[in-house]
This record gives C-alpha cells, sequence and structure tokens, in this order.
C-alpha cells in the first residue's frame, strides 16, 4: 500500500530525530511516495538548520545520503489540483502538493505536522499519527 510521507517526517528520519523507530515503524510495509519537490525541500530545511547552527555541513550532506537511500518513490503531482486544494484550505501550495499526492494515490499521509495533518483530515485524508502507532 502506498503511503505520502512529508518533509517533517523526512527531516526526523533522516537527523535521527527521536521519532524516527516510531516512523519507521509506521511506514514499515508500505511503499513510501511523495511530490518531487519534498527532496528540494528537505535540502532547503538543512540549509536553514546550518545556518541556525542546529548541525553543521557534514551532518547535512550525510543527511541528504540517507535521504537518497530511503526507498522513497517521487511522483508528479496536477497542478490544476495543487491549486484548487490551496485555495479550498486558504494554505500554502506545498501542503496542497502533498495532499493532492495523497487524494490521487488514495494513500495515508503520515506527518508529524499537525497543521497538515488536520488539512488531510478535513479532505478525508487518513493520517497516519505516531500515537496510532504506540509511540
Amino acid at each position: 500500500m502506498n503511503m505520502v510521507i512529508d518533509t517533517s517526517a523526512i527531516i526526523a528520519s533522516v537527523m535521527r530525530g527521536p521519532e524516527r523507530d516510531a516512523l519507521a515503524e509506521a511506514a514499515s510495509g508500505h511503499v513510501l511516495i511523495a511530490p518531487g519537490f519534498v527532496r528540494w525541500e528537505v535540502c532547503q530545511a538543512l540549509s536553514v538548520m546550518i545556518r541556525q547552527k542546529g548541525i553543521d555541513i557534514v551532518e547535512a550532506r550525510r543527511g541528504m545520503e540517507i535521504l537518497d537511500n530511503i526507498p522513497l518513490r517521487y511522483v508528479d503531482v496536477d497542478m490544476a489540483q495543487v491549486l484548487t486544494i490551496a485555495s479550498r484550505l486558504k494554505g500554502v501550495a506545498a501542503d496542497a502538493f502533498l495532499l493532492e499526492t495523497a487524494i490521487r494515490y488514495n494513500a495515508p499521509l503520515l506527518t508529524l505536522d499537525r497543521s497538515l495533518g488536520r488539512a488531510a483530515e478535513s479532505l478525508g485524508i487518513y493520517v497516519v499519527r505516531l500515537e496510532d502507532e504506540g509511540g
């Protein structure tokens, strides 16, 4: 079964956040999918972490290497649908990319972003919550 994974979950996984094991368990047995922009967004988040001195360049590059080894299938999105979703929810396109993917693939969403999770639920998308997984 497909499962959409968002940037917050990927960052926690590649940077060995406290949620990492619970995320891996939640994703186990699923085909992870994400819009192609997620890779760029992870890189952007890592560059912000460097600038804020939360990590150094070695850690950031290692995070991207880990991301490259995650079995993640990048998919295209329907831009018209993305705009429709963003308009309906009065949200940003980045979230709408993920929501459109979950709708199109009839897939649950794995996220640590509560705001994105609420938006997903308002559209009838099942959101995998770590507390549901015992974490």
